[in-house]
């Protein structure tokens, strides 16, 4: 039962906190608000690093401040059980930021990317670092960009 309610509340994790899930709306907004985009691949129901990722990471104050002034935030979720399966058209979007931006289909794996979509930055797994130094990471790509 515990496990349930944990599970139900990464799921409900992974979905709100203004995550977007479609990259061209992404790109529309961060042109027209002139922010850059951070594109996290995720399996929201498997993967552990994945999961503390949002937990730990995207869940501080200190990142979500940051994201809230500077950043699109965009998650392309890969679950596995077949009661959370994505809608045909949600999952061949994901396919495609895949294609894109994770052809080796790592987990985590997050993206900073520009407002039209170019990649600046990579992070290939759980970061081994606290929230408040990912953020300045995040942060200090954003401004190389300038």
């Amino acid at each position: 039962m515990v496990k349930a309610v944990v599970f139900s509340i990464c799921i409900v994790f992974f979905f709100s906190r203004d995550w977007h899930h479609n990259m061209e709306e992404a790109k529309q907004i961060a042109q027209k608000e002139h922010k850059h985009i951070l594109l996290n691949f995720s399996g929201s129901d498997w993967c552990g690093p994945c999961i503390r990722m949002h937990n730990e990471i995207f869940g501080n104050d200190a990142f979500q401040n940051m994201a809230d002034t500077q950043l699109i935030l965009v998650n392309a979720d890969f679950p596995r059980k077949k009661k959370n399966q994505l809608s045909a058209e949600q999952q061949g979007m994901n396919n495609a930021m895949a294609d894109k931006y994770n052809p080796q289909g790592k987990f985590p794996f997050t993206v900073l990317l520009d407002a039209n979509g170019k990649s600046l930055k990579e992070w290939d797994g759980f970061p081994n670092e606290t929230a408040k130094d990912f953020t300045i990471e995040v942060r200090n790509g954003i401004y190389a960009d300038r």
